[in-house]
């Protein structure tokens, strides 16, 4: 018996979405049929926009990335959540999954079904985590972090991620899509950590290749350009409505360092 059949999975997104893009999106639909054809069914996607905390350099407000993923999203099985985006400090990805699996093996002991996240609606950190592990809700509703190759390479850049957080994370589920120029696959095989829980790793190929980034359509609105067709149209409306990503708000965090580096080093900002 395929232990995946009907295996119902919620796909998780966290990142700056600085702004989002039609790629972000891209990401929900390719994780899905790949999942899909693979024996499970996934039931919603979430999109987790980082805090201010982060102190990533050009990072708007919270409350505009909020607002345009909402938008972006309106009217699909996609949602937007609030909750790491509003805490006061920055959170590791690994506590920001905890909290939506706890969620889901909550949801699913209460009613079985999956719990709808509202947009919007603040929650405070429990005082305890309850670390997930593999055996943990396997006739439930499983959790998958969605992302791009470079997320994953970013696992190997020094004191970025914790390597229990790592292995937190992956030891859930992973879905990876693939980008120009990277190769998972061969990471993966150098990563002792990877390569331990790679049955939990799906690597999902991007044929149609679309190398669309938030760094270059900021680039491109701070110039006076058009990104039309690179951001959903009510994107768009609302960037020039609010007028963001100027030379000013690049320029916002310089010289701050990220917000990772600073707990796990104890640099300071220069």
């Amino acid at each position: 018996m395929d232990v995946t059949a009907g295996t119902r999975v919620v796909l998780l997104a966290c990142g700056s979405f600085n702004p989002i893009t039609n790629m972000h999106l891209r990401m929900f639909e390719l994780a899905r049929d790949h999942l899909e054809e693979s024996g499970y069914q996934v039931v919603k996607g979430i999109i987790s926009p980082v805090g201010d905390g982060y102190k990533k350099k050009g990072l708007i407000e919270v409350r505009h990335r909020l607002e345009m993923a909402r938008l972006a999203s309106e009217n699909s099985w996609i949602t937007v959540d609030s909750w790491e985006g509003l805490q006061t400090e920055w959170l590791e990805t690994a506590k920001v999954v905890r909290h939506y699996y706890n969620e889901l093996v909550a949801s699913d002991k209460n009613n079985d079904e999956v719990d709808t996240v509202k947009y919007g609606k603040k929650r405070r950190i429990e005082d305890n985590y309850n670390a997930p592990s593999p055996s943990q809700n396997r006739d439930g509703t499983r959790l998958m972090l969605l992302c791009g190759a470079d997320v994953l390479e970013s696992f190997g850049v020094p004191n970025l991620w914790k390597h229990e957080d790592i292995e937190e994370i992956v030891c859930l589920g992973l879905v990876c899509i693939t980008r120009t120029g990277s190769e998972p696959l061969k990471f993966i095989h150098q990563s002792d950590i990877l390569w331990k829980h790679r049955k939990n790793i799906h690597i999902v190929q991007e044929w149609v290749t679309n190398e669309i980034s938030a760094t270059h359509i900021r680039r491109a609105l701070r110039r006076g350009r058009s990104v039309r067709y690179l951001l959903p149209d009510a994107v768009l409306n609302y960037v020039h409505e609010h007028k963001l990503y100027s030379e000013e708000s690049e320029q916002k965090n310089t010289g701050v360092v990220l917000a990772p580096l600073q707990r796990y080093t104890g640099a300071s900002s220069s």
